[in-house]
């Protein structure tokens, strides 16, 4: 049982661009951290359940509850354990830090008691972005409820150098018994990518708007900040991804929308899993970067249209 309080967590509607009628709570998940929700519930389509990527926070997605609920969508997000206004894993608060990968799918549990506790409207369907992506698709494995899933650049596999990727295998595996998982991967440290790198090539987004909008979120309220991995979430992640691409796909319809920029997360990985998921389908956006609902307006527009095409026709 989740403990989900009605007390209203905090939530900066100032930088968040969300519609009004939002509403936020804490929840207890069942290892006893907590964790932070927010949802829209004006949408007689039905319920997206939308799982952010590393770093994020619920605030970054206001305007994609703008967009799903113009198109006739609640949404449910959250902000997963180790980042945003959740508990923080490790004594840097900078540190993007997991014990086990697989410890995600309690905040998955908590987020669904609470949409079923708050009665959202059904049915329910899934968008999962990055880092949100690689849960989504475990815990579709593990019978998330939903009638279809739409993904932004899935973390199904992660862009390293061949060279580099025995030395974070092995280093990464090391620090979990050596006492040093918790600090940083290398060529990361505790700067936000964000605030710490210019717009021009940058991996994110094409637009310069969302790129400043993004900053500003986060120069407002750095208790939002969050930086490099640690070399156990490192280490975790790349177990987990290297687990999902043995498990079969889920039998339910699916759309992954991709940039043809992506950077950060491994396309091969993403085009493997698409063409072996029967009634699945692939949107590549061109010029598109890692975050596609953060792109350029129309890029932005091709993404929620194609996501609640696929939703209006599995209702």
């Amino acid at each position: 049982m989740v403990a989900l309080t009605m007390q209203k967590a905090p939530f900066h509607a100032e930088v968040a661009g969300a519609p009004e009628g939002g509403e936020t709570h804490w929840a207890t998940t069942a290892d006893g951290l907590r964790i932070r929700l927010a949802h829209w519930a004006k949408g007689d389509k039905g319920t997206v359940l939308l799982f952010p990527g590393r770093t994020e926070y619920i605030e970054k997605y206001g305007p994609a509850a703008g967009e799903f609920a113009a198109r006739g969508y609640a949404m449910l997000s959250v902000d997963w354990r180790g980042q945003g206004l959740a508990d923080r894993m490790i004594d840097d608060p900078l540190g993007g830090h997991v014990v086990e990968f697989t410890d995600y799918q309690k905040d998955v549990a908590a987020l669904v008691e609470a949409g079923e506790r708050l009665n959202l409207p059904r049915p329910w369907y899934l968008v999962g972005h990055s880092m949100g992506g690689a849960i989504g698709l475990r815990a579709l494995n593990e019978g998330l409820a939903v009638k279809a899933a739409v993904f932004s650049a899935p973390m199904w596999g992660i862009t390293i150098a061949p060279s580099l990727r025995p030395l974070a295998w092995s280093l990464s595996w090391a620090s979990r018994g050596l006492g040093f998982g918790h600090a940083f991967a290398p060529g990361t440290s505790n700067q936000s990518y964000i605030l710490g790198n210019g717009f021009d090539d940058n991996m994110l987004t094409g637009d310069r708007g969302m790129w400043d909008w993004m900053k500003a979120q986060l120069s407002a309220h750095p208790e939002l900040v969050l930086g490099g991995p640690s070399l156990r979430w490192l280490y975790e992640a790349l177990n987990d991804t290297r687990a999902l691409a043995r498990m079969p796909s889920p039998s339910i319809p699916a759309l992954t929308v991709l940039g043809t920029d992506e950077r950060i997360v491994d396309p091969g990985r993403i085009k493997a899993r698409m063409a072996d998921w029967p009634g699945a389908s692939t949107l590549m956006i061109e010029d598109g970067r890692h975050e596609v609902m953060m792109e350029t307006p129309e890029r932005r527009a091709r993404f929620y249209d194609a996501a609640c095409a696929l939703f209006d026709a599995n209702r």
